[in-house]
């Protein structure tokens, strides 16, 4: 039944995810930063901190150069290079964007979220259904926010499948601004149960969040992406087969410093006329199919600050 919890010395991250600009003190600094200075400060400083990171985390650069090349082939390691700097400066920028929002009024986060009337509808309709909504995106635009969207746009509350952070100051930092926003957090590896957890928000019509580009051990399904093998997450598709709850991509694009773009993806159904591991497969690749759209229109906003495709090739 859970395919998160079946192994969890598998599920154990790789040392390549405990990068710096993961560090549990420079978020917590952050936080404190965005909290007592101007938001224009806050901008400025994470500018300079993070073209100091492209300087001198030199793997990090890489990392994120090898990244970029699967996207843009044909560029030459200048041109990568710049834009790794780019996605630095955009990540800095999203976390600052996050915390700012966290601390808005409510009709002021509010007017944040640029939502398109079909998109809103969409979402509505599915909601009707009963049947719960498994938000989906990857580690691209501002998926932390969403948490704030759910609340002050749509009024409701969300539940997030989050692996817990390895810095525990960073952890319950997070926690906390979670709980400040009714969010629900199932941590991963927390539980034997997961799964169960899953299927009790489902069935009660909730609406539970999950990253699919990164896969836990041994919850994985292999898809394309940008004409290479990846793992994503199964999870979610597996969800979405035994609950029959519809996989809705879902992508937050920061727009300019006054507000982000909520882009609903069109809903994956998975095929339960299929045999199960297909119709998983498809549905995930489905769904990479739509990330790897959104990647191409806005690459600075893919995170992945170790060699990703690296990490693939060895699992």
């Amino acid at each position: 039944m859970s395919a998160i919890a079946a192994d969890r010395s598998a599920s154990v991250p790789r040392r390549w995810t405990l990068h710096g600009l993961n560090s549990g003190a420079i978020f917590a600094a952050t936080c404190h930063g965005v909290a007592i200075l101007p938001p224009v400060v806050s901008y400025a400083i994470g500018s300079v901190g993070t073209w100091m990171a492209w300087r001198l985390m030199r793997a990090t650069r890489d990392a994120l150069v090898d990244n970029l090349r699967a996207v843009f082939p044909g560029e030459t390691e200048s041109q990568l290079r710049r834009r790794a700097l780019t996605t630095l400066r955009s990540y800095a920028h999203n976390v600052i964007d996050f915390l700012c929002a966290v601390n808005m009024p409510g009709p002021r986060a509010k007017e944040l979220f640029l939502l398109r009337p079909a998109d809103y509808e969409r979402f509505c309709e599915i909601r009707a259904r009963g049947r719960g909504m498994i938000f989906v995106s990857g580690h691209y635009g501002n998926w932390e926010i969403g948490s704030v969207c759910m609340r002050h746009v749509f009024d409701l509350s969300l539940t997030i499948l989050a692996l817990p952070d390895d810095r525990e100051e960073a952890n319950s930092i997070r926690r906390e601004i979670r709980e400040r926003l009714g969010t629900d957090t199932i941590e991963v590896r927390k539980s034997l149960d997961t799964a169960l957890q899953i299927r009790r928000r489902l069935a009660d019509n909730g609406i539970v969040a999950m990253l699919m580009d990164r896969h836990i051990g041994r919850d994985r399904v292999g898809v394309s992406l940008f004409g290479r093998r990846a793992w994503f997450m199964r999870t979610p598709a597996l969800m979405g087969y035994l609950t029959g709850a519809p996989i809705v991509p879902c992508f937050i694009e920061r727009r300019n410093r006054e507000g982000f773009d909520v882009l609903l993806g069109d809903p994956i159904e998975v095929d339960h006329e299929a045999p199960r591991d297909e119709a998983i497969q498809q549905a995930t690749q489905a769904f990479a199919a739509q990330l790897e759209d959104r990647i191409r229109a806005h690459p600075d906003q893919w995170f992945h600050f170790y060699p990703y495709w690296q990490a693939q090739a060895q699992d």
